[in-house]
């Protein structure tokens, strides 16, 4: 499941200016394929930073679906070799990439409940009524 669509970047970015980043064949309407890969591109980069959550998310978080944006957005441009890539462009795919970071580091939470248990055990077992204790161990 993609983390935004095509209208979702409709509201950042003219129509008008989607089409000249994908219609490389002059057909006069937008290429969805070239979208839906702009898109997974920055799926693809936000998976690689949200490794501590159940992935891919099942409820996309807003903030994540912000992020996925502003990177599909940067990848439009990227690829496009006739358009300038607009300096805001560039400033929100930088941003986007430094709240990512914070994610891995754990300074910014996404507050899903699919948040992956950070490596430590749990157990209802405490040393009283463990089955191996050391004694019984030295005999194996």
């Amino acid at each position: 499941m993609a983390y935004c669509t095509l209208s979702d970047i409709i509201k950042l970015v003219q129509e008008s200016s989607i089409l000249q980043l994908t219609d490389d064949e002059n057909t006069g309407s937008v290429n969805q394929a070239r979208v839906d890969e702009a898109i997974a591109q920055a799926d693809s980069e936000i998976d690689s930073y949200c490794g501590m959550y159940t992935l891919p998310f099942s409820f996309v978080p807003s903030l994540i679906r912000k992020l996925s944006v502003d990177m599909a957005i940067y990848h439009l441009y990227s690829r496009a070799s006739s358009e300038e890539m607009p300096p805001v462009r560039k400033e929100r795919y930088e941003q986007a990439l430094s709240y990512l970071r914070d994610i891995a580091k754990g300074v910014v939470t996404l507050g899903v409940e699919e948040e992956i248990a950070d490596g430590t055990i749990l157990t209802n077992k405490t040393t009283r009524n463990r089955v191996f204790t050391r004694r019984k161990m030295r005999y194996f």
